[in-house]
């Protein structure tokens, strides 16, 4: 029986970013969530129900996190490089968990999603008034 991971489409969560990398991502997200046309294009998308790659990126990256979070608790008062090889090592100590549970939490997300969006919206008509 073949697993998620070998059925997915997200090569990229098999990737993982280098320092260099991820000083640049993170310089670059600084700068362009200042922008209002940033702020507005991530109010319009939180407007619409996501699709099934969408939901399935969330849910594995949540997933991840609540592994990361158990194995290294301290991981967000660590070094860049240090985070680089916890990623690594949380990616092979619990790779099959992982997709097992990313499963389940895709179902539960798109069970969700519609409630989600409503309850923006509302939020949004809310602060307009």
């Amino acid at each position: 029986m073949k697993s998620f991971s070998e059925h997915s489409d997200l090569e990229e969560y098999k990737k993982t970013a280098d320092i260099t990398q991820r000083r640049k991502q993170a310089r670059r997200m600084r700068l362009i969530s200042k922008q209002s046309g940033f702020q507005m294009k991530k109010k319009r998308t939180l407007m619409k129900v996501r699709d099934t790659s969408k939901i399935t990126k969330s849910a594995r990256k949540q997933t991840i996190k609540k592994f990361r979070d158990k194995a290294y608790p301290n991981y967000d008062d660590m070094s860049i490089s240090a985070k680089v090889k916890a990623d690594q090592v949380v990616m092979q100590r619990f790779g099959r968990k992982i997709d097992k549970i990313t499963k389940k939490a895709v179902m539960k997300l798109r069970a969700a999603e519609p409630e989600r969006v409503k309850k923006f919206r509302a939020s949004q008509q809310a602060t307009q008034k």
